[in-house]
């Protein structure tokens, strides 16, 4: 956008501005404090005790004029105090100069900051807002910026705002528990609010005051505690994620359907299926229909009746390169079969079915191996 251009370079130009003032700064401090370090060894040359001759030299570089500690009675101190009054006291206007110059631009580009930031949040129209910038803030940052989704940041550490910032993310300091900051992140427009701080208790906080300022947001709130989760349901929230679990869960299925990522991927046509199913709340997994596993040997109708309608099979393909669509209930699963499943309902009790072990089945009143 050209009004993101030009206030990127008017903040650049006010950087290399700064650099200036704050090289003449530091060379007037450095001067300053040669001249009082000079001048106090020749006070001192003179005879003048080191204490005496100090505070003689702060008072004349200072214009203070509050007399002379020792009578200046000879040619050399009085030659010595002229000389330090030209240097000393010129040294000082010019250090007053650069403070002078240094405290303005700092508040110029305070200021710049400020007002880009504020117009740039004044625009903003259903647009995401979150709460927190730590390991999942960053990742939503990212994500919202691949999809075009205009947001903004909330973050009370400066550290992290600034990197933030560095980023390219729009991201407001302040504390997100608190209303004013809310609405001054434009909560009233917002059309979706994700709280994704460490701390059940703020995030319930910031669930509140969310759902009391625009009682039509959409908030997404993050638990830690399995208790949480309740708590922010009845806060306001929308949904709850709770990391901890998704990946305890995201592990599990890793190790019963160790199958369904090289065989489907997320990629093509298979991928946009799995996508599919997801919002009917099924999925598309494949397991392996091990040697000596509980179903390896059964036939498919079997298969379906001991996971009590979890999943139901949809395709086989078979070690030597076949693969059978919509099998019937009659076909039977070979050791080595790759068994494509629709699941719904608990995943995990789908993946148990298959990777338990082969034991003696219950039929009727009697058990058969």
């Amino acid at each position: 956008m050209d009004v993101d251009g030009n206030a990127s370079a008017l903040t650049q130009g006010a950087n290399s501005v700064l650099g200036s003032p704050l090289r003449l700064l530091t060379g007037t401090l450095i001067y300053v404090m040669a001249v009082f370090v000079v001048s106090t060894c020749g006070f001192v040359f003179a005879g003048w005790p080191l204490g005496d001759a100090s505070y003689m030299v702060l008072l004349t570089i200072f214009s203070v004029g509050y007399g002379e500690i020792r009578p200046v009675d000879t040619l050399f101190l009085r030659w010595w105090t002229s000389g330090t009054i030209m240097l000393g006291c010129t040294g000082m206007i010019v250090l007053t100069g650069a403070l002078v110059q240094v405290f303005t631009l700092f508040q110029f580009r305070r200021l710049l900051g400020l007002d880009r930031m504020t117009s740039e949040i004044e625009k903003l129209d259903a647009h995401v807002i979150i709460c927190g910038y730590g390991r999942i803030g960053v990742q939503l940052a990212k994500a919202m910026t691949e999809a075009k989704r205009p947001f903004l940041i909330l973050e009370r550490d400066h550290a992290k705002a600034e990197d933030a910032k560095a980023q390219g993310y729009l991201c407001m300091v302040g504390e997100a528990t608190h209303e004013e900051t809310l609405k001054a992140a434009g909560i009233i427009r917002a059309t979706v609010l994700a709280t994704v701080l460490p701390d059940d208790a703020a995030n319930v906080f910031i669930t509140l005051s969310a759902r009391n300022l625009n009682p039509g947001i959409e908030i997404i709130a993050r638990g830690e505690a399995p208790t949480t989760e309740s708590k922010l349901f009845h806060a306001g929230a929308d949904k709850v994620v709770m990391p901890t679990h998704i990946g305890a869960e995201r592990i599990v299925e890793m190790i019963l359907y160790p199958a369904t990522g090289a065989a489907l991927g997320e990629d093509g046509d298979i991928g946009a299926v799995r996508r599919n199913l997801h919002d009917f709340g099924l999925d598309l997994e494949v397991v392996e229909a091990l040697p000596g596993g509980a179903l390896t040997g059964e036939t498919v109708g079997e298969a379906e009746r001991r996971g009590n309608g979890a999943f139901f099979v949809v395709q086989i393909d078979r070690t030597n390169g076949q693969s059978i669509q919509h099998p019937g209930e009659d076909m039977t699963l070979e050791p080595g079969d790759k068994v494509m499943l629709v699941v719904r309902g608990s995943r995990l009790s789908a993946g148990a079915v298959f990777s338990a072990a082969k034991g003696p089945v219950k039929h009727g009143r009697t058990f058969v191996s």
